[in-house]
C-alpha cells in the first residue's frame, strides 16, 4: 500500500524551533514526530512511502533513510499551496490505493481493518467546537458533504487528517479539477474539495472513528502529545544511573544525557547528550545537547543546544539560544 505523508510545511506556529529544524523532526517522547508516524503506519501495513518535502528537505531525507529500511520517495513541493496541492505532488500515475496521513498528526487508531476492507474511508472525531476544522455530514454510513471551517457547523464530526482511498487516480483527477477551477480557501487548495468532487462523481466514502487525535502543530499541543506518548510507552532505561537525582516516570532520556542533583518528571523528554544540573523539570521537552543549570521548568520547550541558567517557570526557546538570570 502506498502512503503519502505531506511534510513540506514551515511550522510557523512552532517558531523559533522551526527556524532550524523542520516541524516533522521536532522531538516528542524521545523520537521525531515523523518517526512516530512511520512506526505506526508500517504497523498498519504500509510498504511504500512518498514524503512530500520542502522546508529543510535534506534533514527529512537524511532522517528517514538513516533510520528506516523502507521503499521511500521524496517529492519536492515547489510552492506551498495547501494540502490538496501537496497530495497531488505525491501521487504517481501507477498508484492504486493510497493512505494519506498528515506529517504533524499522531493518531490513537488502528487502520489495519480499514485498509484490508479496500473501501474508501476517512478518519473523524466528535469535537465540541468544529468551527476551525473540516467537518463531514454522514447519511446511511456514507459521507455526503464536507465543509471546511464552517461558521455554523452542521455536524460535530471533525476531519482528523487521515484518509484511505481505494482509487488514487480518481483522487488525482479531482485534485486537478480543483486546481484547474482555482477552488481555494485563503489561497490554498484543500483535499476536502477534491473529496467532495469524488463523492459528487459517485465514489462511496465512509468514516471511521479516531479515539485520539494529537496535533503537533503548536507548543501546547506538542506537549500534550508528549504526555500521551509517554503514558503509552515504557521509558524506564537508565532511571537510576544519575547522582543525587530523582526520576519520576513517565520520562524519556536520550543516549549520553547526563542528570545530576535534579528532579526530573513526570512527562519529560530529554534529548541525546543533554546536560541537566540542579534543576526541577516537569512536563517539558528538552532538546539534544541542551544544557540546563539551576532551572525550575514546567510546560517548556528547549531546543537543540539551548542553554538555560537560572530560575524560570515556563520557556520556549529555539536551537542554540542562551538564557541567564
Amino acid at each position: 500500500m502506498k502512503v503519502i505523508i505531506p511534510a513540506a510545511g514551515r511550522g510557523s506556529r512552532l517558531r523559533p524551533h522551526t527556524y532550524s529544524v523542520p516541524k516533522v523532526l521536532l522531538p516528542v517522547a524521545g523520537k521525531p514526530i515523523l518517526g512516530h508516524i512511520l512506526d505506526q503506519v508500517i504497523g498498519w501495513g504500509g510498504d511504500e512511502f512518498t514524503i512530500v518535502v520542502g522546508h529543510f528537505e535534506d534533514q527529512i531525507e537524511s532522517y528517514v533513510t538513516e533510520n528506516y529500511d523502507v521503499n521511500v520517495n521524496f517529492r519536492h513541493q515547489q510552492r506551498l499551496l495547501g494540502l490538496g496541492h501537496a497530495v497531488l505532488t505525491g501521487i504517481e500515475d501507477n498508484d492504486k490505493d493510497i493512505l494519506i496521513i498528515l506529517g504533524d498528526t499522531i493518531l490513537d487508531a488502528d487502520l489495519t481493518e480499514i485498509i484490508r476492507s479496500g473501501k474508501s474511508a476517512m478518519g473523524v472525531k466528535k469535537v465540541d467546537d468544529p468551527r476551525k476544522m473540516g467537518v463531514v455530514l454522514v447519511k446511511e454510513s456514507k459521507v455526503v458533504k464536507l465543509i471546511e471551517k464552517p461558521v455554523n457547523p452542521p455536524s460535530n464530526l471533525a476531519i482528523v487528517g487521515v484518509y484511505y482511498l481505494r482509487d488514487a487516480m480518481l483522487l488525482k483527477s479531482a485534485l486537478e479539477e480543483v486546481i484547474k477551477k482555482k477552488v481555494t480557501i485563503k489561497g490554498e487548495y484543500q483535499i476536502t474539495d477534491a473529496l467532495q468532487l469524488m463523492i459528487d462523481w459517485g465514489e462511496a466514502i465512509t468514516t471511521f472513528p479516531v479515539s485520539g487525535w494529537y496535533d503537533c502543530g503548536k507548543p501546547d499541543t506538542l506537549l500534550a502529545t508528549n504526555r500521551y506518548l509517554l503514558d503509552r510507552s515504557d521509558h524506564v532505561e537508565r532511571l537510576h544511573n544519575f547522582p543525587n537525582s530523582i526520576i519520576i516516570p513517565p520520562v524519556s532520556i536520550g543516549v549520553d544525557a547526563w542528570i545530576e542533583n535534579s528532579v526530573i518528571g513526570p512527562y519529560v523528554s530529554i534529548g541525546p547528550g543533554a546536560v541537566i544540573r540542579q534543576s526541577l523539570i516537569e512536563d517539558s521537552i528538552i532538546g539534544e545537547r541542551a544544557v540546563l543549570n539551576q532551572c525550575l521548568l514546567n510546560n517548556s520547550l528547549i531546543g537543540t543546544r539551548g542553554e538555560v541558567q537560572g530560575h524560570y517557570r515556563q520557556l520556549n526557546i529555539g536551537a542554540s539560544n542562551q538564557i541567564e538570570l
